[in-house]
């Protein structure tokens, strides 16, 4: 099994490069791999930030990546949750962290409209300092 960086996932999903676009997808589909969350999270900034994606087409994307047969997934339920807030108005990256906090008491955030989004979600109680 093979960890794969950022940039890799980035080039498999958006092909704006030929050559580095062919190479992600052979190492890709002719081998496992690993993906971290961290990746995740990166991929999901580079895409917005970078390729200017929609936060439905980056969701879409990195389900593609995540689902591939090949694919393994760091905490992949954690990521299957924030993938779906995700898709209800979350933004990913705090998504993420939610999902991540499920062992915790609660989530401490100033971020008010995070808390109102997530309140209904959340499975730890959400705190608004």
């Amino acid at each position: 099994m093979l960890a794969v960086d950022t940039n890799v996932v980035v080039r498999y999903l958006v092909r704006d490069d030929a050559v580095q676009a062919a190479r992600a997808a052979a190492l890709i589909h002719e081998n496992q791999i690993w993906i971290a969350k961290t990746v995740l999270l990166e991929a999901e900034w580079v895409l917005r930030s970078v390729y200017n994606y929609s936060p439905e087409r980056v969701t879409e994307a990195l389900r593609v990546i995540a689902g591939l047969p090949t694919a393994f997934v760091e905490d992949a339920p954690v990521v299957a949750q924030a993938l779906d807030w995700s898709e209800r108005g979350l933004d990913f990256a705090d998504a993420l962290q939610l999902a991540s906090a499920g062992a915790a008491d609660g989530f401490a955030t100033f971020d008010r409209e995070l808390a109102k989004q997530a309140k209904p979600l959340s499975p730890v109680a959400l705190i608004l300092l």
